[in-house]
């Protein structure tokens, strides 16, 4: 038996601290909007149908975006496939700083979208070209923390921009630590052979792991997988919630407990710290049932089942009595949606072979996409109709049940897909 190399070295980890940045920067940049907009919709009177246009399509070029970066990222690399969506995304974030109605913010967002939806292609073929199998677990624990970071990060620093310099500074700002870190990243990352800066005993650790034979994968033959439907459809239920809980959340808690600009920060910060929580605790769910030999499928669902229930009590949170009651409410249910996300991304790891994960997650990602599109719109109509959030918070209350009862209908057994099923028909 051969003893694998120690772990040597430490360029894997600035490059995994640069990837954690741009996560960072990505979601400060998709959120800033969200937390101007109730400021915005009183200076410009935006209607709730137009903000639901700009939040649909959004959604639109991400789920488009989604699938044709990780087929552009395979060809031309990670290095240049993360500054090609770092620029784009840079380009639409600040062409939002020039426009005022909301047919503006539809057209300066869809290069923002586009971009953005490079962000985790490139992290995860940065993390497959710098991380050993053994590792790579951890540093895509790392920089997916970011988005929750990001999450975080912006309404404590957006609104003491747009106080203190003006709105379309929050988009200058925010739009200039991109270009830096654009900077630095072409200026540092390189493959591992290629660094100037890595050492022998580095490079034998990362390239430690037997190679891979990456196999094409029609995605027509995907959609003939029950495995591949009870993922996509997942994702297409519960990513809505998640969406619009980041669209909408700064507009749901000045309109309902008239929090203003200087107030969102505290509320915020509380609910996506809840969120980092159940991320956390939903994994380490069904990996301590694992560990204690509870078969993948009870482990998988026995921990989405509770994170689903967490979810249920947020349809009380427009009748809630104060601030951070409706705090709490939101908080649990974003805590319940990470814990659920983790078991759900958990499912191609667990049952597709290594090469045709990317193209699964592909797949997730647009439909979770396309389920963000009809919230926005469903949103919006609400909105501006009965002028009320407690439709769209019964929704979230029982999709994640929704799902899960979906997800056990179609593969009741978590059943692994046969790698035959997989390979191209010979030509």
């Amino acid at each position: 038996m051969v003893t694998p190399p120690r772990p040597a070295g430490r360029i894997r980890w600035i490059i995994c601290a640069l990837i954690f940045l741009a996560v960072v920067l990505s979601y400060v940049d998709r959120l800033v909007l969200s937390v101007l907009k109730p400021s915005l919709q009183a200076e410009y009177g935006w209607t709730e149908s137009g903000y639901g246009d700009v939040a649909f399509w959004f959604q639109a070029a991400y789920g488009i975006g989604f699938l044709l970066f990780g087929r552009l990222i395979d060809r031309i690399g990670a290095r240049a496939g993360y500054a090609l969506a770092m620029a784009v995304w840079t380009l639409g974030h600040l062409c939002q700083s020039f426009v005022t109605s909301t047919a503006g913010f539809v057209l300066a967002r869809l290069p923002l979208a586009l971009g953005e939806s490079g962000t985790y292609p490139a992290a995860l073929a940065a993390a497959s070209e710098w991380f050993p199998q053994r590792e790579r677990a951890l540093a895509i624990g790392i920089f997916n923390a970011g988005a929750n970071v990001g999450a975080i990060v912006t309404p404590l620093l957006v609104p003491a921009i747009a106080l203190a310099l003006g709105w379309r500074a929050a988009f200058w700002i925010t739009g200039a630590i991109n270009i830096v870190w654009l900077v630095a990243w072409l200026g540092f990352y390189r493959r591992p052979r290629a660094h100037p800066a890595i050492g022998a005993a580095e490079i034998a650790y990362i390239e430690s792991d037997p190679p891979i034979t990456q196999r094409p994968i029609p995605y027509l033959r995907l959609f003939r997988l029950r495995q591949t439907w009870a993922y996509v459809l997942g994702r297409f239920l519960i990513d809505p919630v998640w969406w619009m809980f980041l669209f909408w959340l700064p507009d749901f808690l000045s309109k309902r407990y008239g929090v203003d600009l200087k107030g969102f920060g505290p509320p915020l910060i509380a609910v996506y710290l809840l969120a980092d929580i159940g991320s956390v605790l939903g994994g380490l769910a069904s990996s301590r049932m694992l560990a204690r030999g509870v078969s993948p499928n009870r482990a998988r669902k026995r921990a989405m089942l509770g994170c689903a229930l967490l979810v249920v009590p947020v349809m009380f949170a427009v009748q809630a009595p104060n601030l951070w009651v409706a705090v709490a409410l939101i908080g649990l249910a974003c805590a319940g949606h990470q814990g659920f996300s983790s078991n759900l991304f958990a499912m191609p790891a667990d049952l597709f072979p290594r090469w045709a994960q990317g193209s699964i997650v592909g797949l997730g990602g647009f439909a979770g996409a396309a389920g963000g599109m009809l919230m926005a719109k469903y949103a919006g109509w609400v909105l501006g109709t009965v002028s009320s959030y407690t439709p769209i918070f019964a929704f979230c209350g029982i999709a994640y049940l929704l799902a899960l009862a979906i997800y056990h209908l179609i593969n009741p057994g978590y059943v692994p897909a046969a790698t035959e099923a997989l390979v191209r028909d010979p030509a």
